[in-house]
């Protein structure tokens, strides 16, 4: 399957396709609006409210998604070629593996190797494999796999990976490429120079499949995202980083890890100071209602106070902006010296207690005696007493060293790429966007990778990419972000907020099933309003995606947005739980290569799927039945829905074809058997975790 390459335009013709465009915004807006407010105003049928309601939501919902749509395309930025790249900047090329083939990553390795512009070629071996070392010795290829610092402690997945292989390079810039994507020579000289601009972090290229045919069952090619989209974006400096060829700026990653270290680090401190400062106050005020307080209270109230203060001074100096380390080692010293004073008072306080103790019980003078004889109702009240005093500062000094400056739960303390999400693109990008640093989307493939070559290896790579944004979404939600300008904030949303599809899909298929089973209509009536609002609407909007698309074929990932409902509700559902709830979300690398065929289909991927095209097509059935025998319901009504389980079904018709893939067949040639299974990963080794490439062309150009 051949891909277009990038369209070349006047100024004058790319300007008046993007006035062409805006007009088209425009008018889908408005006829958009006018449609979903009459719907909210006048045409539900409140006596149904269980599904009228449900409707309209969804149809509020897709019009949401049709105007981030347009804003997005509002600023549409075809860059061209890229300036002539620099003659003199030092690149590593970091290509990350788990447990594919060596030949995959070796033939990567050896494109890589084979770009012309001077770099060093590393593999990224996260399941550090011998014969991936050997194998990279062989070929001449750097060879990177974690230490033992990360034994024992969260990996992070593919972000923990190149984390890990940052602190061992030195390339003032990164072109990262997965394992089965092959880079072209021309890469770095088309790309590198965009980073001209000092201010450029990211240039993100397509990723391009060579094993899917024109019909692109499983939906693999995205060129709607990977042109229009990601243009759109880039006009409103949004583009984001999606984990394969793209090409960063080492210092934007350094930053991001080292802010992001330090702004975790004070978020913990502030945290704690103003908790302890509650703890301290209400100490105070125990102290002070104690009705029979010891004759060291004043001391303790004194201590108390000076607690207080310094509370207050540490945020005062951390407002100032002085050094976060120096203002935690100062308090820290403090409060350990005010902390001996209350022991050494409650430690005085104890002696007295226990002598009036022994008073009362009348026990003998030797204090291993009364301890040993004091009736149990005694200690039981002792040990109810409020020591709130010491025990406020113990909590205050554990609150403080609870914020931990050396992160040791973590192998690293420095973190550039985001380890929020089951995917570390889009988290990162945004980070960087939100330090001021910009990015570009260069629409040129520059590397021909994998695509998966069997349903369930595809519906596991979108719920992962799903999972990832909608962890982002909870966690990191856009829009609350302040750094990030109002349009990149929406950028970002509208990319979570269409992962929402699956609720509004389910609302799609029952609304046309409910009625032609049981007659019951969302809308108060199908009449000449509701069609020259409705029609006028759909028409333009895809209109659009026309106009935008120019040329670029849309339609299989307009089919997956709907057919892979029970995935997007799934990746919603359990991102929730894994954010929210602590409930682990599994992290499933996408295999590169086809799973073993046993003979049969399996069609149980794909269940929700079908059983959906059962209901449509069985009411289908049901409601031409009745209309024919002229029973109840409106003609027109049957006629409509009709209509819109015949669009349903062919939606969905696409899981029967992608369910009877047998993966990718060039022309005249039989269909490669899979390779064997990749042997499970060994523990890391305590050993060097680096292995040098020979020296390749870092002085010279080829």
């Amino acid at each position: 399957m051949s891909r277009r390459g990038p369209v070349e335009r006047t100024p004058q013709q790319a300007a008046r396709r993007l006035v062409l465009i805006r007009v088209i915004v425009v008018l889908t807006a408005v006829l958009g609006v006018n449609y979903v407010a009459w719907r909210w105003l006048f045409s539900v049928h409140w006596g149904a409210w269980w599904i009228a309601v449900p409707l309209v939501i969804a149809e509020t919902y897709s019009l949401v998604d049709s105007l981030l749509f347009g804003l997005t395309m509002w600023r549409l930025k075809d860059r061209g070629a890229a300036p002539p790249p620099p003659p003199d900047v030092t690149v590593d090329v970091f290509i990350t593996s788990y447990n594919e083939p060596v030949e995959m990553v070796m033939r990567t390795a050896r494109a890589a190797k084979a770009i012309r512009y001077p770099h060093e070629t590393w593999v990224l071996d996260d399941g550090n494999r011998e014969e991936m070392r050997l194998a990279c010795e062989a070929e001449g290829v750097g060879w990177i796999t974690r230490s033992s610092a990360w034994t024992d402690r969260p990996r992070h997945a593919k972000a923990g990976n190149l984390n890990n292989a940052l602190l061992a390079t030195e390339g003032e810039f990164l072109l990262i490429l997965d394992a089965d994507q092959v880079p072209l020579p021309e890469i770095l000289d088309h790309t590198l120079g965009f980073f001209t601009d000092e201010q450029m972090a990211l240039v993100q290229t397509p990723q391009w499949f060579v094993n899917v045919p024109e019909s692109d069952p499983l939906g693999s090619q995205a060129p709607l995202f990977y042109g229009p989209i990601q243009q759109g974006k880039d006009g409103w400096n949004a583009a984001f980083f999606c984990g394969s060829n793209a090409v960063i700026r080492r210092e934007a990653l350094m930053q991001l890890g080292v802010s992001g270290y330090v702004g975790e680090v004070e978020v913990g401190v502030h945290r704690a100071l103003r908790t302890g400062r509650r703890i301290v106050t209400e100490a105070r005020r125990s102290l002070e209602r104690d009705p029979s307080p010891h004759d060291n209270a004043a001391q303790v109230a004194a201590a108390l106070d000076k607690i207080l203060y310094d509370i207050g001074r540490a945020r005062r100096e951390l407002a100032r902006g002085v050094a976060l380390f120096d203002v935690t080692y100062r308090f820290q010293r403090r409060l350990a010296s005010i902390r001996r004073e209350l022991v050494a008072a409650d430690l005085h306080a104890l002696r007295s207690d226990l002598a009036i103790v022994a008073e009362l019980e009348g026990l003998a003078a030797d204090p291993d005696e009364r301890l040993a004889t004091v009736d149990e109702a005694v200690l039981e009240q002792l040990a109810q007493r409020e020591w709130s005093p010491l025990g406020a500062v113990e909590t205050v000094q554990a609150l403080v060293d609870a914020v931990d400056v050396d992160r040791a739960a973590e192998a690293q303390p420095i973190m550039p790429l985001a380890t929020i999400s089951v995917t570390e693109d889009m988290a990162t990008c945004m980070r960087l966007h939100s330090l001021g640093w910009r990015s570009a989307y260069h629409d040129e493939v520059l590397a021909h990778g994998l695509a998966p070559e069997d349903v369930q290896t595809m519906m596991t790579q979108r719920l992962r990419w799903a999972q990832g944004t909608v962890q982002v979404m909870f966690r990191e939600n856009p829009l609350r972000q302040r750094r990030l300008s109002v349009p990149q904030r929406l950028m970002y949303f509208a990319t979570m907020w269409s992962y929402l599809s699956g609720f509004a899909a389910v609302v799609y298929i029952a609304a046309p099933v409910i009625y032609l089973l049981f007659g019951i209509l969302p809308v108060q009536a199908i009449s000449t309003d509701f069609f020259i609002r409705l029609v006028p609407f759909l028409i333009v909007n895809q209109l659009l995606f026309w106009v935008v698309a120019d040329g670029r074929p849309t339609w299989r990932g307009q089919q997956y947005s709907l057919a892979l409902f029970p995935v997007w509700i799934k990746s919603f559902t359990s991102a929730f739980g894994n954010v929210f709830l602590g409930r682990t979300l599994d992290f499933a690398v996408t295999p590169k290569v086809r799973r073993e065929d046993d003979g049969g289909r399996p069609w149980h991927l794909v269940k929700p799927q079908l059983v959906a095209m059962g209901l449509l097509a069985g009411s289908g059935v049901i409601g031409l039945v009745r209309l024919l025998a002229f029973d109840q319901g409106s003609p027109l009504g049957v006629y409509l829905n009709l209509f819109w389980v015949a669009f349903d079904l062919v939606i969905f018709s696409v899981v029967i074809s992608a369910v009877r893939y047998r993966g990718f067949q060039p022309a005249g040639q039989p269909v490669e058997q899979p390779g064997e299974a990749a042997p499970e990963p060994r523990p890391t080794a305590p050993l060097p975790a680096v292995r040098r490439p020979v020296p390749t062309h870092r002085g010279e150009r080829r």
